[in-house]
């Protein structure tokens, strides 16, 4: 039995920020091309193959902070790994996502 695996992906956003709206959407066609149709959920095989990773995705408004605002202010939308400092900032593609992805 295989085991499964989450990876976190933070998204450094804005109000009414339209090219994090576009990030969103190409978040959303990755995650429609790793659907599972037997189970619906969103997953990736992990190069290993032992295990299945479930993308969450967890938008964050700079400006509720000062640091964040002062660091990505200029960069929004910023993809980051939760788990490592990996950093995928806009613009990107769909390819660009699924390569941060691997």
């Amino acid at each position: 039995m295989l085991d499964i695996e989450r990876v976190k992906l933070i998204l450094y956003t804005g109000p009414n920020c339209s090219l994090c709206d576009l990030a969103i959407n190409i978040i959303e066609k990755c995650n429609a091309q790793r659907t599972d149709t037997t189970t619906k959920s969103t997953f990736q095989h992990s190069p290993s193959g032992s295990q299945l990773e479930r993308v969450e995705l967890e938008k964050i408004n700079i400006r509720d902070s000062a640091a964040l605002y002062h660091l990505y202010a200029s960069r929004i939308p910023v993809l980051k790994k939760a788990d490592n400092v990996s950093e995928l900032g806009w613009p990107f593609t769909l390819e660009d996502l699924i390569e941060f992805l691997q």
